[in-house]
């Protein structure tokens, strides 16, 4: 997936194997990625709304930050938080924090 191909201020999920990554392209311009399905009922996290420090899930509000994974609405669950490099041809790739 190339950088253009996300909106600014919006998420689109990248397929990485078996994995389904949501990466999201802040107004900022930085990028950010973490799991694509919300853990609390399967949410599509892509589809959430998003500010410059979290993503709220669309189905039950439940909200995760965009550098950690973690949920900072209940504070009980998270997510994988992925770091994202772009290269010079504007390819996204994301690999796991670890």
């Amino acid at each position: 997936m190339k950088v253009d191909e996300i909106p600014v201020g919006e998420g689109r999920t990248l397929a990485v194997g078996d994995t389904q990554v949501a990466v999201f392209r802040l107004r900022s311009g930085a990028l950010r990625a973490l799991a694509a399905v919300c853990p609390h009922l399967g949410g599509p996290l892509a589809d959430g709304l998003l500010d410059e420090t979290v993503v709220v899930c669309p189905l039950h509000g439940r909200s995760y930050d965009l550098v950690t994974g973690a949920e900072t609405s209940l504070g009980d669950t998270a997510v994988c938080a992925y770091s994202v490099t772009v290269d010079a041809n504007d390819e996204i790739t994301v690999v796991p924090v670890t």
